[in-house]
């Protein structure tokens, strides 16, 4: 009986070392992939960003263009009726 206690014990050891190995190498591919994902998400985002920046940009342009233009209206107005 001994000595089928002591192969249960050193397959149970073999085991739980499988396992062991398995559960690591599992935990050093998944942080691989989840770098290699966090890499590509970021570089997926900083496009719309850039986007959004551009397109900012442009609005403040054209929020100028109408303002001086309301402006020069108003001068028009005001010159126009102060003057008669």
């Amino acid at each position: 009986m001994l000595g089928v206690a002591l192969i249960n014990e050193a397959g149970e050891n073999t085991k739980q070392s499988v396992i062991e190995v398995t559960e690591e190498r599992f935990e050093r591919r998944l942080a691989e992939e989840l770098g290699k994902l966090r890499v590509e998400l970021f570089g997926e985002m900083s496009k719309p960003r850039a986007e959004m920046h551009d397109l900012r940009a442009s609005l403040i342009q054209w929020m100028f263009v109408f303002w001086i233009g309301q402006i020069g209206v108003l001068v028009g107005f005001l010159f126009t009726f102060l003057m008669k």
